[in-house]
């Protein structure tokens, strides 16, 4: 299945005609991609309620993050009253469950996690607007967001910057 986000537009992560901001901003950020996480979040549980999950995984983080409204606990638990709402499993009294296990976690909590379950973070990027090799630009706000975690943690930052 093909997703394409571009095609909804209105975020600087899927439309090329908006520049990612390289400092904070005021409210929701052009960044926030509209609906993105109840569109991911719709696939999840079709797909979950034909082949028998119940449980929806999502990394969501209302702690350390843009300010993205589909990041809140509010939204997750109204994402679970959906889906009961929403399928036939759950009309027949099945419970989908969303477990969003970093919702509350700081990203430096997140980090030690990911270290202890021994995750190679020289792997990853965050960046929103990382270059064709991966490198990410160290300015945007994903990027702050990843040093400051790192430093907070105690934990040496792997991450490739340009």
């Amino acid at each position: 299945m093909n997703v394409d986000l571009a095609g909804i537009g209105g975020s600087a992560l899927t439309d090329h005609n908006l520049a990612v901001p390289e400092s904070p901003t005021a409210g929701i950020p052009v960044t926030y991609v509209p609906a993105r996480n109840t569109l991911l979040l719709s696939l999840a549980l079709g797909w979950g309620e034909v082949v028998g999950a119940r449980d929806i995984f999502i990394g969501v983080n209302a702690v350390d993050y843009s300010g993205y409204p589909d990041c809140r606990p509010e939204f997750i638990a109204a994402f679970g009253r959906l889906a009961g709402l929403a399928t036939k499993a759950g009309s027949e009294g099945e419970q989908f469950r969303i477990q969003a296990p970093l919702i509350s976690l700081s990203k430096a909590d997140i980090i030690r996690a990911g270290v202890a379950l021994g995750v190679d973070y020289s792997l990853t990027v965050s960046c929103y607007q990382a270059d064709a090799t991966g490198a990410a630009c160290g300015r945007c706000d994903s990027c702050r967001l990843r040093r400051e975690g790192f430093a907070a943690a105690g934990v040496a930052d792997p991450t490739r910057y340009a």
